[in-house]
């Protein structure tokens, strides 16, 4: 039986994929092919029709209500809440909640403790009272839970700015942070550049306590109002934790005794250094997170709310803003343009658009322009390295990535652009810059070099997903798979990825996926490559992966993964049928030489049969991963992408070498 989840708080847990077998009357190749023309052809039409005018493609990114709870929590602590967005904010929030008054962080999952607590505010500030009853459900379960004293750290910050919670009863972040040589463990080049673009402002906030006047008590989320917070033991001393809850208890009696001098220069560079990497559409990072704490910082250094700095952020967060039919208005942490407009080039051309074709040249042209030729924060750790590449969001210049510059380059190389030597040109740029940006373990990472430090995981601050950048199979696979269409396949550097990735694979056949769910999207990415750099599908690193993709195969022929795939082994591999997950794994069959296979013809058959009128597919689930399991993602352009690609390597073949692009 497939694997099912439901929206209750016991959600079912998974049952055992049936292997590749065929149940009742299953169509013949010729019948399968045919289907899959159809679907290609279909496919393709849809994607075409939602090109921009620039050449872009973006789908929504949608992640949770606790992006839309801190959008209304900043606007109330500036002043700057407006009837229209905080019903609309509010309209969402309440479709998101589930039957039993919680709010979960992906479909189908489980009530998760401090999202329902910021979407219980939210609503609170819009106006719905307690003792209304999908109210007083959400209250009763966040008390069972243990009430706000248990929800992490930065849902309590929150609460700490309007005096809901006490900001002595947090750990300490010092602004004196940003002092630290990039040699000395924890400085700010420790953590990963979302953490990093969030803890610089946040040491300011932590220095500043600043609290407004509350518009109504929560004492309904506490389990006992008159002692919210009671102790609790510190872990032993020789332990990782408990060294670091101590380091805290150090940290907050220095704050007694700081030089003020010295604090009010270590706010003053903060701020500097905020200030810097604000982009030119106004935001930081092109994330959510960091932008509403830099607001925030900034406001408390003195920058009022009509300085150029702060108009401009405050106006690029409204652009995070998605205003659907129902007038219901959800946030997006992100925005991914370059992402999607790589994959979907890439799709197209692999389901047969010609390479001269006027939306990919258009597609090449909008992805030329946004070439990132300047340093960034990664050339702190690589100083010597000439800058290339791209990042995901339409403006994040100091924050480039490699997974997005691997792709990027797949996707220029499939273009028959009319100024060839452009295209050559910044991808032997972003190419160059890539292989700079190794690791020393031979494997990359999305944004840092090196960024594998064991302790900011540690600190008693950072509850909230993973905050260091260490090299993952998904984007070294990309990047292998890039550099062997480049012809460097058999470079030393190549080499080294290729070895790192084998000695990755896991007993069961299968990669992890860092930044996809889950090892249905580290084996769709790592067996594509591994074979594009020479690896034989005879390889038995190669057979392993296929026996397993083979083993989690739904019964309706298809894939699916579950997000609690991160925390609990009986979930790897097993979740119900989408159409990313599915293409995932039909791309690594289809590289294993799988094609006329039961499974590949099984899964491609269940693209055909679920595929929409329009040429879309639906997929309600969270496939994307931002932090395992702690924070993920529905991309909303996965299920029209992967699947279009795997429907045209079916029709059409593996995609082209090198030597083929170069004689185009």
């Amino acid at each position: 039986m497939t694997a099912t989840t439901d929206g209750s708080a016991g959600a079912t847990q998974p049952r055992a994929a049936a292997a590749s077998t065929t149940a009742g009357t299953a169509p013949g190749a010729d019948e399968v092919l045919d289907a899959a023309r159809l679907a290609a052809d279909r496919g393709v039409a849809h994607l075409l029709a939602r090109q921009d005018a620039e050449g872009w493609w973006k789908g929504d990114l949608e992640t949770n209500v606790t992006m839309d709870a801190e959008d209304l929590l900043l606007r109330q602590f500036l002043g700057i809440q407006d009837a229209r967005t905080l019903q609309a904010a509010a309209l969402f929030v309440r479709g998101e909640q589930r039957d039993d008054g919680t709010w979960a962080t992906f479909y189908g999952g489980p009530g998760e403790l401090s999202a329902t607590i910021e979407a219980y505010v939210a609503l609170r500030l819009a106006g719905d009272r307690p003792e209304d009853a999908h109210m007083a459900r959400a209250s009763a379960w966040i008390r069972a839970k243990g009430g706000i004293a248990s929800a992490r750290v930065f849902t309590r910050i929150w609460l700490a700015l309007f005096g809901w919670w006490k900001w002595d009863d947090l750990p300490e972040l010092p602004p004196e942070l940003i002092f630290l040589p990039p040699w000395v463990p924890l400085n700010i080049y420790d953590f990963g550049c979302w953490a990093r673009q969030t803890i610089v402002p946040l040491t300011v906030v932590s220095a500043k306590r600043p609290v407004r006047p509350a518009p109504f008590a929560l004492d309904e989320l506490h389990t006992d109002a008159a002692r919210p917070n009671p102790p609790k033991p510190l872990a032993p001393v020789a332990s990782w934790s408990g060294t670091f809850q101590r380091l805290d208890k150090v940290l907050h009696a220095y704050r007694k005794v700081a030089p003020r001098t010295l604090r009010r220069a270590a706010m003053r560079s903060a701020g500097r250094w905020i200030v810097e990497r604000q982009e030119n559409d106004g935001c930081w990072g092109g994330i959510q997170p960091p932008a509403v704490y830099s607001v925030i910082a900034l406001h408390l250094l003195g920058y009022d709310l009509e300085h150029p700095v702060m108009r401009a952020g405050l106006e690029s967060l409204d652009r995070f803003a998605v205003w659907r039919a129902d007038g219901s208005r959800m946030i997006e942490a992100c925005q991914s343009p370059v992402w999607d407009t790589c994959l979907a080039a890439i799709a197209l051309a692999d389901a047969g658009v010609p390479a001269d074709h006027p939306a990919l040249v258009k597609a090449a042209d909008w992805m030329l322009a946004e070439e990132i030729t300047r340093p960034g924060d990664w050339s702190v750790r690589r100083p010597q390295l000439a800058p290339g590449g791209w990042a995901f969001e339409f403006h994040n210049d100091n924050y480039p990535d490699i997974d997005d510059t691997a792709e990027v380059i797949l996707a220029l190389r499939r273009v028959k652009h009319p100024q060839r030597e452009k295209i050559d040109a910044a991808v032997e740029r972003g190419a160059r810059w890539t292989l700079g940006m190794q690791s020393k373990n031979g494997a990359w990472a999305a944004f840092d070099a090196d960024n594998t430090s064991a302790f900011p995981n540690r600190l008693p601050f950072c509850d909230f997903g993973e905050v260091i950048d260490p090299p993952s199979a998904d984007v070294t696979a990309h990047v292998v798979e890039m550099l062997a269409h480049e012809g460097k396949a058999h470079d030393p550097r190549t080499r080294r990825g290729i070895e790192w990735l084998l000695a990755e694979q896991e007993a069961n056949g299968a990669w992890f996926g860092r930044w996809g769910v889950n090892y249905v999207y580290g084996t769709g990415s790592v067996v594509p490559a591994l074979t594009a750099a020479g690896i034989p599908v005879s390889h038995p690193s190669i057979r392993r992966a296929v026996r397993w993709l083979e083993t989690v195969q739904n019964d309706d022929g298809g894939w699916g993964e579950d997000l609690r795939s991160y925390g609990e082994t009986e979930w790897v591999g097993r979740g119900p049928s989408t159409a990313s997950q599915t293409a995932w794994a039909l791309l690594a069959l289809l590289a294993a030489g799988e094609r006329d296979g039961k499974a590949a013809e099984r899964g491609i058959a269940w693209l055909a049969e679920n595929q929409r009128e329009d040429g879309s597919w639906d997929e309600p689930y969270f496939t994307g991963t931002g932090f395992p399991w702690d924070f993920s993602i529905n991309y909303h352009l996965y299920r029209q992408v992967f699947p279009l690609t795997a429907l045209g390597r079916y029709v059409h073949g593996e995609p082209f070498s090198l030597s083929a692009a170069k004689g185009s």
